[in-house]
């Protein structure tokens, strides 16, 4: 069993699920009202210039002001307007954009968190071959071509494509492709191209889309054309029909393996996808030896720490932590990928003594990410025993996707005790009764705190009514969060 794609449409979200040797590896979430826009391009309007960042705020029509820095900015566009700035070297930004300037701008990574969306001036346009690059004038080759002979050759049938309007980067996907797939796909970007340019130049300076990506399933068909896929599932009669007549214009050999899903029971379901993504939302991962990981995503950073679980070994402490350590590795490399992680990853392997364990645990660790789509770069083992990982970040994580901040905790993951609330709640109440005249006092707290305090804090209260001299009455309000109570005076 090779590469699977499962795409399950439904009027509010799109879902495609990666499966390679049966077991799912990504999982991509597009939702009709959250649309990523990483590849859109846009008229937008620079609404602040913060010189101490070296950056710009731009207004693409989105809630939050997207995010551009000067290193950014390029010179072929129309934002760098004086000829002697050709010659472009990192500016000022203040030199590069003024605010309530007009600027065409493209999305490199969606917003995230409290974070707007990442531009650049640099604009592409992808297909299923090449990438047009308006305003060059030259011919690039992905480094996953490694045949000098190949590369050659297609840098030769691109350059007849090349003039005034752009240049091309060469995909992986272009290995072995003739001069007609090619020109097809030069003549469709310069189309789109056109229709840009074209929407760029409309009167009244408003912000406005000029381009929007493929929808999450064609996008995906387009950039895993190369990954040799087996089978593509679709549960949509509609979906299915416009994904096919896509790829038999842009993806020609992916448009055999395209089959439509009738079976009695939901697509996910049959292949287990949505117990997966369930597990993906957990913070504890079990290792088939008994170990464990605990993955915590923070907005700074991820850190993964490793332990030895219910996993006991053969022989001894070393070698022990040698195998969960190793076993551990290639849990991690699937869950950065199934959860999409990205940034900063921190992993706290358990402790090893040998340099050996610790260069052939870093190996497998290389490896395991090696097949990762998305660049990921490992560092050694730090002086603390910590390896940092870090993956490029585009996108939201499948948690950041799915879930929302708590209510209760507001992100922190922890509670204050029912203890700790009572003697807040005590202090509360001399506070108040010090400041004003009251008879007695009526407290409104939450069930568990009601529970503890006509129970083991009875006592306590107890001795603050004869301290204060009032009578406390206690009412339990089952709408309330564990932290919350309020003392109303009598």
């Amino acid at each position: 069993m090779g590469t699977e794609l499962l795409i399950n449409v439904t009027p509010t979200e799109n879902r495609v699920a990666l499966l390679e040797r049966g077991q799912l590896q990504e999982v991509h979430v597009e939702r009709r009202g959250r649309l990523g826009i990483v590849g859109n391009i846009y008229r937008g309007k620079v609404t602040r210039v913060l010189p101490g960042m070296q950056a710009a705020f731009v207004d693409i029509g989105h809630e939050k002001a997207a995010f551009l820095h000067a290193s950014d900015i390029i010179p072929h566009t129309e934002c760098v307007a004086e000829p002697e700035q050709k010659q472009f070297q990192a500016q000022d930004i203040a030199s590069l954009v003024r605010p309530g300037q007009d600027i065409t701008v493209q999305v490199t990574k969606d917003p995230l968190g409290t974070k707007g969306a990442r531009l650049t001036t640099d604009i592409t346009l992808p297909s299923r071959y090449l990438v047009f690059m308006p305003g060059a004038a030259h011919v690039g080759v992905s480094q996953r071509i490694e045949s000098e002979e190949e590369r050659e050759r297609l840098k030769r049938l691109v350059a007849q494509f090349v003039d005034t309007d752009g240049g091309f980067i060469i995909r992986t996907a272009a290995e072995g492709a003739c001069e007609k797939e090619l020109a097809h796909d030069a003549a469709f970007l310069r189309r789109v191209w056109r229709k840009v340019s074209e929407r760029r130049q409309r009167p009244g300076g408003k912000v406005i889309p000029l381009y929007e990506d493929l929808t999450l399933p064609r996008r995906l068909l387009r950039d895993l054309a190369i990954c040799n896929i087996e089978r593509v599932q679709v549960d949509s009669r509609t979906a299915i029909k416009e994904l096919r007549e896509f790829a038999e214009e842009f993806v020609p050999d992916v448009a055999p393996v395209l089959e439509h899903f009738t079976g009695p029971s939901p697509l996910f379901d049959l292949y287990d996808v949505e117990n997966e993504i369930q597990r993906a939302l957990e913070r504890k991962v079990e290792l088939k030896n008994g170990g464990y990981l605990i993955i915590d995503q923070t907005e700074a950073m991820t850190t993964i720490d490793i332990n030895t679980g219910a996993f006991v070994g053969h022989r001894n402490l070393e070698e022990t932590i040698f195998n969960t350590n190793l076993e551990a590795t290639r849990a991690i490399a699937h869950q950065l990928r199934l959860r999409n992680l990205g940034g900063i990853i921190i992993i706290d392997f358990i402790d090893m003594t040998s340099d050996e364990h610790r260069n052939r645990v870093l190996g497998t660790l290389e490896a395991a990410l090696a097949v990762d789509r998305v660049k990921t770069s490992v560092s050694g083992f730090s002086r603390l025993g910590l390896v940092e990982v870090t993956r490029k970040r585009t996108r939201e994580s499948l948690e950041h996707v799915l879930c929302g901040e708590c209510p209760v905790c507001k992100g922190t993951g922890t509670l204050k005790t029912v203890e700790t609330v009572c003697y807040e709640m005590f202090r509360e109440i001399i506070r108040v009764d010090r400041q004003y005249d009251a008879d007695e006092f009526s407290v409104y707290v939450a069930p568990a705190v009601h529970d503890a305090l006509i129970g083991d804090e009875a006592h306590s209260l107890a001795e603050l009514e004869v301290f204060i001299g009032k009578r406390i009455r206690l009412q339990p309000e089952p709408l309330y969060a564990q932290d919350k109570f309020d003392v109303v005076m009598m």
